[in-house]
C-alpha cells in the first residue's frame, strides 16, 4: 500500500520512510497484543519441546549410528557395520538412547549383510538380480527413516533383523 501511495502521490524521502514505518508499526502482532500475551516469535512452540544439550546429543548420536552405516556406499567394506559399531563402541555408556540404537542399527547390519550373501548367492537362479536391488533401496530407505526417528528422540526398531547383539 505504501509504495502504491509512493507511485501515485510525490511524497519526498522523509514522507515515505514515514509512511512506512507508521505501516510497519500499525501491522506488529507484538504491539497490539497487551503485554502478557505477547509470545517470543523466536520461541519453540511448545515448552516440553525443548530438549537439554544432553539430550540433542544423545539424539544427534543415536543418529549418528544409523547414518554411519550409510559408509558402505563410500566404498568401506562391512562399513555398513563398521560404522555403526565405532559409534556404538564409542557412545554406549554416554547414553542410553544411543545404547538402544547403536544396537538396533548393529542387529540390523548384519542382518542385511547376511541377506545380501543370500541374494547374491541366489543370482545363480536369476531371482537374485531381482533380490539385490530392490534389498538395496530398502536397505537404504529403513537407514533413512531410522536417522530421522533418531533425530527426533523416537526408538527405532528395523523390521527383518536377527537380533544378535541383545
Amino acid at each position: 500500500n505504501a509504495m502504491l501511495i509512493w507511485c501515485l502521490k510525490p511524497l519526498s524521502g522523509l514522507e515515505y520512510l514515514e509512511t512506512l514505518l507508521n505501516r510497519s508499526l500499525t501491522v506488529n502482532p507484538m504491539v497490539d497484543e497487551p503485554e502478557d500475551q505477547r509470545r517470543d516469535p523466536f520461541a519453540a512452540e511448545d515448552p516440553a519441546t525443548d530438549l537439554s544439550h544432553e539430550e540433542k546429543d544423545a539424539y544427534t548420536w543415536g543418529m549418528l549410528c544409523h547414518l554411519s552405516a550409510l559408509t558402505l556406499l563410500l566404498g568401506i567394506p562391512f562399513g555398513n557395520i563398521l560404522g555403526p559399531l565405532v559409534v556404538w563402541l564409542m557412545k554406549r555408556h554416554d547414553y542410553e538412547f544411543v545404547e538402544t540404537q547403536g544396537k538396533a542399527s548393529l542387529n540390523f547390519e548384519i542382518s542385511i549383510t547376511l541377506y545380501y550373501l543370500i541374494a547374491a548367492a541366489s543370482i545363480l537362479f536369476l531371482i537374485g538380480l531381482l533380490i539385490l536391488p530392490l534389498l538395496f533401496i530398502l536397505h537404504i530407505v529403513l537407514v533413512v527413516v531410522a536417522s530421522v526417528k533418531a533425530s527426533n528422540g523416537e526408538s527405532y526398531q528395523y523390521p527383518l533383523t536377527i537380533k544378535f547383539i541383545q
